[in-house]
């Protein structure tokens, strides 16, 4: 039975939404080999004709985000003639939309890419998360949405770019042992702190491959396994003495750290926006 099968993504933006629902699809056939053919920004003829003799070269699936009504048809006859399955990814979700809304949408091409207003907040908060990356800049953490602190290597960094891609300022503060914590931590009042912790083994782990990479030596408590249990447990106490989230990332992606952070953040704002209630 063959494993390898063509799957051609076509797309007339930058093909991320089709890149995203396919992987997170396809990490349930763990026997199959996909061979992907992305199509994007197709917004002529022209370039249907050329995704059209690829789609012909190499007969699969094809998974297709086209909103143009000329282009669509073309494609649906095209591969209904070459006999290939053809699944409009977008519009069960559209469809429902349009009928929940009452409204057509406007079939236009990627306007999720648009440079609005969300735009803006997205790149402000991107410039926030490398500014205050690492413990820097602490004078200007009341702006953040989140703070994120945690022991070395515990994601902190990726999960705040991640974070800053939704638009939300996210810093990061790492713990040291024997490094005193910026004092503004303590007195910020607007920003959610997490703690992010993982399991020491994995920890030394990672930090050993790091060590490698950098061609540093290992003998020290940075990768001492009775050592990194002692940060943990120390980083662990500190949060729990501030009354900071702590959220366990030893089997977490990074984006299911970033769910569980913005679902956080969701119930945070609602229970400060009921305190301003109380209080007024």
């Amino acid at each position: 039975m063959p494993t390898g099968f063509h799957i051609h993504l076509v797309s007339d933006a930058t093909g991320e939404t089709l890149n995203s629902i396919t992987r997170a699809c396809l990490v349930q056939f763990e026997e199959v080999t996909a061979i992907e053919h992305s199509w994007t920004l197709i917004r002529t003829t022209g370039q249907m004709q050329k995704v059209l003799q690829g789609i012909q070269q190499n007969p699969g699936l094809v998974l297709y985000t086209i909103v143009d009504d000329k282009l669509r048809n073309l494609l649906v006859s095209s591969c209904r003639d070459l006999g290939v399955t053809l699944v409009p990814v977008l519009d069960p979700v559209m469809t429902a939309l349009a009928g929940h809304f009452g409204q057509t949408a406007k079939g236009l091409s990627g306007r999720q890419h648009i440079m609005d207003r969300d735009y803006f907040y997205r790149i402000e908060a991107m410039d926030y998360a490398l500014a205050h990356d690492d413990g820097q800049s602490a004078r200007n953490y009341e702006d953040a949405d989140v703070i994120l602190v945690g022991v070395s290597r515990s994601s902190k960094t990726p999960t705040c770019v991640y974070l800053a891609n939704r638009g939300i300022k996210a810093a990061n503060v790492p713990i040291v042992p024997g490094c005193p914590l910026p004092a503004e931590l303590f007195t910020v009042k607007h920003p959610m702190i997490v703690g992010l912790t993982k399991d020491p083994g994995q920890l030394v782990q990672i930090r050993k491959n790091r060590m490698q990479m950098i061609a540093k030596d290992e003998d020290s408590d940075y990768v001492d396994l009775n050592a990194v249990r002692e940060e943990v447990v120390q980083a662990r106490r500190l949060c729990a003495e501030h009354g900071w989230h702590v959220l366990d990332v030893t089997r977490r992606s990074i984006e299911e750290t970033a769910a569980s952070i913005i679902q956080m953040l969701h119930e945070h704002r609602e229970k400060r926006g009921l305190a301003a209630v109380r209080e007024a």
